[in-house]
């Protein structure tokens, strides 16, 4: 294995283009554990909190998926504290090879992307307006950033660290808050670009503003955004949110 990534893997990757998104990303990044053999596997490790990536072809052999969990086991990534990002399969022989060894594994969240080649007005339009963050709205979207990955569960950060972020999204001009017609902050939603893609992401409703569509009205207006510079707009969702699903699809989301 090799600890370096080259055109190699890019050209893998792009067959899973959309689930595996932000592996795509963050290869190119400064990571802490970043192996390769150019074929049939590639393990990425950005920092913690954040999950170990692992690739593997959709017609991976026992042999093949062996091989995967014998080198994340030599890189101290079966411990129990370590979260993967794979396809199912390898998922569920982790989760099986890990029980023989007791360790306890499980799947956390089953994964959708969606791509969303003509987005569609949603039939439902909130009151407000969409709002490109500022270096004023910092305060505001690390309460944002805290407030949602202690909803989701995962990758989250101290307060520092979401300042960091906070500096950085809307410095990349990335992040975007739906203000309501009082003027408050009552949805946010992030795009991240790659390539041709534009990944939707951050997508939040405070509590109390919710079933009022903002979250629905923000993505449609950033996924506007996005087609009209030219980039395809995608976006993971948790298989078992039925109802968020069930909107993304209503302004243009595809399975």
């Amino acid at each position: 294995m090799d600890n370096f990534v080259d055109e190699r893997d890019y050209k893998l990757i792009e067959g899973d283009k959309y689930t595996f998104f932000v592996l795509r990303k963050i290869i190119g990044w400064d990571c802490s554990l970043l192996l390769s053999d150019h074929e049939k596997l590639i393990i990425c490790h950005s920092a913690n909190p954040y999950p170990v990536w692992i690739w593997t072809p959709d017609d991976a052999s026992d042999e093949e998926l062996e091989r995967a969990y014998i080198i994340a086991k030599e890189n101290n990534l079966i411990d129990g504290e370590h979260t993967f990002n794979t396809k199912d399969e390898l998922a569920e022989y982790f989760i099986k090879r890990a029980s023989e060894e007791g360790i306890n594994m499980n799947i956390k969240t089953n994964m959708f992307a969606y791509d969303c080649p003509e987005p569609i007005k949603p039939e439902y339009l909130s009151d407000g307006k969409i709002h490109r963050c500022v270096p004023e709205d910092k305060e505001e979207l690390v309460e944002i950033l805290d407030l949602f990955h202690k909803e989701t569960g995962v990758d989250q950060k101290n307060i520092e660290e979401y300042k960091k972020d906070a500096d950085f999204f809307i410095n990349c001009q990335e992040m975007y808050f739906w203000k309501d017609n009082e003027g408050n902050t009552v949805a946010s939603c992030k795009n991240s670009i790659e390539g041709e893609l534009a990944s939707i992401n951050i997508v939040f409703t405070r509590p109390e503003y919710r079933r009022k569509h903002y979250a629905e009205n923000l993505v449609y207006e950033v996924s506007i955004k996005a087609k009209n510079a030219g980039y395809l707009p995608m976006l993971y969702t948790d298989a078992d949110y039925v109802a968020s699903n069930a909107c993304y699809e209503k302004i243009g989301y595809v399975l």
